[in-house]
């Protein structure tokens, strides 16, 4: 259906064109042969009496001309007034049309927003859980591959022994034969060629003995750092879970330095590492976890060493603590690097001997295994636990972190000789 002003438009344009077309009648056919040397008749200018004849007849020039200008004025109102219709119709169009853009942007923003919100929803989600799948199938692969290589250190272990076994064999044979050629004389040949066998044999068994002990070598050191065979496994937190260690040597101490490997699982506010204490005081020593970071205590927790952003779970971390009370000095090493170093900790203090040193929690001054709080106790594994009553050079800490750490022993607690006791599910782990 047409709008009104359009229609009004088409009308005005009809009555046009039915005035105009007057103009075609006969009279126009007329007009063509009308005599232009004619002068129209009127009153002669100058006379002395003029007179108008208004009841005279027009001719055939008013005619045209009084058309003319009827047509011309018809045709100006007809274009002021399509002039008009169109400026109210353009006026409220694009009214209209604003309206509905107006809408239709409402509209449209409101659909793209929440497309938006659900696509961004959907990829968090989904971030989410590439994020859980990865870390899930990192830890089964650590798992796995860790599986494998103790089955390795395992396998390695027995053929280990066996050629032992065989070598012992060799040696005992080889023994006998020697004393066989001395009563026999005439079987000197065969007795070398027996030899040579035998000497060949022995060749290969200590070339196989050495390849034996590389791989060795390389499985524990992706198993267990430094050389280190052996390891207690904390296997969760649980205030039942520590080690009781028995130093070898009195405790009596005016300096120190205690190294330790870690491979810690989940760190909290505080997770002890180890702690020694009397029922005086408790916190003679500490070294423990917070979060990213090691802290190092000596005579209570206000007297501290803290380094920051060092411990990452899941990754083998080795940790030295030394302390003079010679101007309270205290450092602290990750990996044999200096990490950390202040003074005035606890200087002038003597570390008391009888006390009790653990490993995994820590010490509330009443007894061995009693009122643990399971939010301190450490999980995870844990190597190369040594101390020594003095401060170690930086070189000797370096050394402390390096390929045969393990073989080197502190003369207080040394690993692998002083008595380590684990508890409530601790174990050992190779």
């Amino acid at each position: 259906m047409l709008p009104q002003g359009v229609l009004s438009l088409l009308t005005l344009f009809c009555v046009f064109r039915a005035s105009v077309s007057v103009l075609d009648e006969d009279d126009d056919y007329d007009l063509m042969y009308v005599n232009l040397d004619n002068e129209i008749e009127g009153p002669v200018l100058g006379t002395e009496e003029t007179s108008c004849d208004c009841q005279r007849e027009h001719t055939e020039w008013d005619k045209l001309f009084i058309m003319l200008e009827n047509s011309q004025m018809k045709e100006n109102m007809m274009l002021q007034t399509m002039d008009d219709i169109l400026k109210v119709d353009l006026q409220t169009l694009r009214a209209e049309l604003s309206q509905l853009a107006a809408s239709l942007a409402g509209t449209f923003s409101a659909a793209v927003e929440k497309v938006t919100s659900h696509v961004i929803s959907q990829v968090e989600q989904a971030l989410v859980r590439s994020s859980d799948h990865g870390e899930e199938a990192k830890g089964l692969h650590e798992s796995q591959q860790g599986k494998v290589l103790e089955h390795v250190l395992l396998l390695s272990h027995n053929v280990s022994n066996r050629l032992s076994r065989l070598e012992s064999a060799c040696l005992r044979r080889s023994e006998a034969e020697a004393q066989e050629t001395a009563f026999q004389q005439d079987k000197l040949s065969p007795t070398r060629e027996d030899n040579l066998i035998l000497t060949s044999l022995w060749k290969e068994l200590q070339q196989m003995r050495a390849e034996l002990k590389a791989s060795q070598k390389w499985a524990a050191r992706h198993l267990l750092p430094a050389g280190c065979e052996t390891a207690i496994l904390f296997p969760m937190r649980s205030k039942k879970i520590f080690g009781s260690v028995h130093p070898t040597a009195e405790m009596t101490l005016r300096s120190f330095t205690a190294c330790i490997w870690i491979k810690v699982t989940e760190v909290l506010d505080k997770t002890i590492v180890f702690s020694y204490g009397t029922k005086k005081n408790p916190y003679e020593i500490q070294l423990y976890l917070s979060r990213e970071s090691a802290v190092l205590a000596v005579g209570s927790d206000q007297h501290k060493l803290v380094v920051k952003n060092v411990i990452v779970p899941g990754k083998w971390i080795h940790l030295c603590g030394a302390w003079s009370s010679d101007n309270g000095t205290v450092s602290l090493w990750v990996n044999g690097e200096l990490a950390g170093t202040a003074a005035g900790v606890a200087d002038a203090h003597t570390v008391p001997d009888g006390g009790i040193l653990q490993i995994g929690q820590e010490k509330n001054g009443c007894c061995v295994g009693g009122g643990f709080d399971e939010a301190l106790a450490f999980s995870g594994k844990l190597t190369g636990f040594n101390l020594w009553d003095r401060v170690l050079s930086t070189e000797e800490i370096a050394a402390q972190s390096g390929e045969d750490a393990c073989s080197i022993r502190g003369n207080i607690i040394g690993w692998g000789v002083t008595e380590v006791l684990p508890y409530g599910g601790a174990q050992y782990v190779s």
